[in-house]
């Protein structure tokens, strides 16, 4: 069993190979990092873009009352004002975030 046991510690047929598969690896965990930060960097762009389509959206309308032979019936307003980051372009990497006024 001791010899068997040596053997096994002084084996060193495999070395050469498990060192290039580190090297591997740590070559594709680097590429994968990179890849996924530009992945994150392209979503939140996009994220970005579909928040400033919702705030360009005018949200006023204005319903005109109507009036008949015995009756008559009020309209509705609503005025929509612009917030702060309904402009496009208002994110950027790094920035602090900042609340609507």
């Amino acid at each position: 069993m001791t010899a068997l046991t040596a053997r096994l510690i002084h084996d060193e047929d495999g070395f050469i190979v498990s060192a290039e598969l580190v090297l591997i690896a740590t070559v594709g965990l680097l590429a994968m990092v990179v890849g996924l930060s530009e992945v994150a960097l392209n979503i939140n762009n996009e994220l970005e873009d579909i928040g400033s389509a919702f705030g360009s959206v005018n949200q006023s309308f204005l319903v005109r009352g109507s009036r008949g032979h015995q009756g008559s019936g009020e309209g509705g307003r609503f005025q929509d004002s612009g917030d702060y980051c309904d402009r496009s372009g208002n994110i950027s990497p790094g920035s602090p975030s900042q609340g609507e006024n």
